[in-house]
């Protein structure tokens, strides 16, 4: 896996990252005013909400279950002193569907603690917390 990023003309601020497929995506420093993209810290955020998405719907539709939608409420809780690293990311993981409560849970289970490698990456020094909503009602 490779990354190019470049620094956008007539910024100090602003960045734009490529893989080698030619996607990109912008990047912006979080402390400037009016940030106009994600700030590295946000991405890792966004990273960790889609791992463990991709991982969900994939354990699901395994299952031959249909997901009629999927959201993440991501926050992550940071230390006050440099370097300001997260030490919690809390994940709200909301399914929609007819999906049974223990199986909505297990994907979530599988995703966070076995297969998602971004919160595995970030298991060691981050407390990951997360939750499963189904259905607009939050699960034990």
């Amino acid at each position: 896996m490779k990354i190019s990023l470049h620094k956008k003309h007539n910024s100090d601020v602003h960045f734009e990252a490529e893989n080698a497929l030619g996607h990109k995506i912008e990047l912006y420093n979080s402390t400037a005013p009016d940030p106009k993209a994600p700030s590295p810290m946000e991405l890792i955020l966004m990273g960790t909400a889609g791992c463990s998405s991709i991982d969900i719907v994939h354990i699901l539709k395994k299952q031959n279950l249909e997901i009629k939608n999927l959201d993440v409420e991501v926050e992550g809780l940071r230390q006050d002193t440099d370097p300001k690293v997260f030490h919690t990311i809390k994940l709200l993981v909301k399914l929609e569907g007819d999906i049974p409560a223990n199986k909505a849970k297990r994907a979530a289970q599988l995703s966070f603690e076995k297969y998602c490698s971004v919160s595995k990456m970030l298991d060691a020094t981050v407390d990951i917390q997360y939750q499963v909503q189904l259905n607009g009602e939050l699960l034990e």
